[in-house]
């Protein structure tokens, strides 16, 4: 069975071609920029005005380059699915300068660019230069989806969510999605729409990375402990126990000092972390179902992880496959793997 792996982040998009006849570290592995970074250095060289097509994708620096665009005189016209990179709410979105047209809707005479969070023809072509070819029996998909439902804050909107799912203790797992993907998840029915053809396993990129931290076989041996994915924009914590989530915080990483992780992760451990807490300070909230034992180790994964190295928390660093920043990847191909035994 062969999968491809891709992990959509802020800063990178993290990818594996992995083989079942063959282990998790002779996969072919790429770590590149992010989507998002890409399509900001695109309208950033345009001298011009803009028609932005395609697919809802992460937003981040995109947004800010087309804020920029737009402060710069010129115009950009983007369609009714490729707008909610910006925002859902398309009011909002035309109130920052931006003109939306219908999905189907074509300007020939203005520049194109086509937003996307996949580019299956630019990963085929970046192998096909080390002769390897792009064939896979399933294909997974991990972004930061918050969802969104009109007159809801979207941070308040993805825990409510996540309350939903968490109802009871869960594997890392539960949180994939396997054909039917629901409506207000906007972001992964871009995803969806991309890869039409295929019938892609599409996963939040949180809970994409904390699936792959328990693929080592250190973890793996743990019986308690709190998996935190420390991201470029996010950070999001789970405690564990006996295989099974019990509880999760997301933050924005850019806030986070050293002492206040350390404070969240004793708060969560113990089941005494509320929502409003997390959510008053800016971060996304936080949800219990209840209390784990005294954990063992913080497991530790995403690129700015290195903050934990000044803390006084008891760290070990995930490596699934021999490899930190595959945890994205490593955990797409659990929830298939797990779905296909």
């Amino acid at each position: 069975m062969k999968i491809l792996a891709i992990d959509v982040g802020t800063g990178t998009q993290d990818i594996m071609l992995y083989d079942s006849q063959d282990s998790m570290e002779n996969a072919v592995k790429m770590v590149l920029p992010s989507p998002t970074k890409i399509m900001a250095k695109r309208i950033t060289k345009h001298h011009h005005d803009l028609f932005l097509s395609g697919e809802t994708m992460g937003g981040g620096p995109v947004n800010k380059a087309i804020r920029n665009h737009i402060d710069r005189g010129y115009r950009v016209i983007m369609n009714e699915n490729s707008a909610r990179t910006v925002r859902d709410d398309l009011d909002r979105v035309r109130s920052t300068g931006v003109e939306i047209v219908p999905v189907m809707a074509k300007h020939p005479e203005i520049a194109e660019l086509e937003l996307k969070d996949v580019d299956l023809a630019a990963i085929k072509d970046a192998l096909l230069n080390f002769d390897v070819e792009l064939e896979f029996d399933f294909i997974g998909v991990a972004v930061q989806d918050h969802g969104y439902k009109e007159g809801t804050g979207d941070r308040n909107f993805r825990f409510q969510k996540i309350r939903e799912k968490l109802d009871i203790p869960r594997t890392p797992e539960e949180f994939a999605y396997f054909g039917e993907i629901p409506e207000y998840f906007t972001r992964m029915q871009g995803v969806k729409r991309t890869l039409k053809g295929y019938k892609p396993i599409i996963m939040d990129s949180k809970f994409a990375s904390i699936c792959g931290a328990t693929l080592d076989p250190q973890v793996d041996q743990l019986d308690s402990y709190v998996a935190l994915d420390v991201g470029n924009g996010h950070t999001l914590a789970a405690s564990f126990m006996k295989g099974k989530i019990h509880g999760v915080f997301e933050h924005h990483t850019g806030v986070l000092t050293p002492k206040r992780i350390e404070e969240l992760v004793k708060r969560l451990s113990e089941g005494t972390i509320t929502h409003e807490e997390v959510h008053d300070e800016h971060g996304h909230g936080a949800w219990v179902v209840d209390a784990i034992d005294s954990f063992e180790y913080v497991v530790a994964t995403g690129p700015k992880r290195s903050i934990l190295s000044q803390t006084d928390l008891k760290v070990y660093n995930a490596a699934p496959g021999g490899d930190v920043m595959m945890t994205g990847p490593a955990g797409l191909i659990k929830s298939i793997t797990d779905i296909r035994s």
